[in-house]
């Protein structure tokens, strides 16, 4: 590993990178594994701030997942003074939404199943509702851990997406099913 790469757990602190977009966005994130794959410094990651999902809800269906989003859509505004309310900062970051500041603990008595439409089951708290154009919607945290895989390079990270994700992905899963097996 060459000396501009992040530094490694046993110092006490957790490292992070930081992990650029396609589109310049930036999303910190504490290095969770590090992996060697063709000559790359591959890196599982999960963010520092909060992860959140942005929701329409509707009284006649279950709530529908916003995928795609431009970072200056008028929702986001509304969402941003609802979570100044709460002391919160909502951040248009790389690969994710993220919120900023102190969260409570999610109650599991407050967790809410959701479908995201490929009939895998996904466990989301909401954190808060709220009106825009005379729709509700809701930012929700995903309970589940949330990865971003980026490749390192001057003690950066390179978010990996597309063809490069599908091959690189399998093996990263692999390295990791085999570290998890010998310890």
């Amino acid at each position: 590993m060459s000396a501009d790469s992040p530094t490694l757990p046993g110092s006490g602190e957790v490292p992070t990178v930081l992990v650029r977009d396609g589109h310049d966005r930036q999303l910190l994130c504490f290095l969770e594994q590090l992996i060697p794959l063709d000559g790359h410094d591959y890196a599982l990651l999960t963010p520092v701030d909060t992860p959140v999902c942005l929701f329409r809800l509707r009284d006649d269906a279950d709530p529908e997942l916003i995928e795609t989003l431009d970072a200056s859509e008028p929702i986001l505004s509304v969402a941003d003074v609802v979570l100044q309310e709460h002391d919160l900062t909502l951040v248009r970051s790389a690969v994710t939404l993220t919120v900023s500041g102190e969260l409570e603990e999610p109650d599991p008595d407050d967790m809410e199943e959701e479908e995201d439409g490929d009939e895998e089951s996904e466990t989301y708290e909401l954190l808060v509702s709220f009106l825009a154009d005379e729709q509700e919607y809701g930012l929700y945290i995903p309970l589940d851990p949330f990865f971003v895989v980026a490749r390192i390079e001057g003690g950066e990270g390179v978010l990996v997406e597309g063809e490069e994700f599908e091959r690189v992905q399998p093996r990263i899963e692999a390295e990791l099913d085999e570290r998890e097996s010998d310890s």
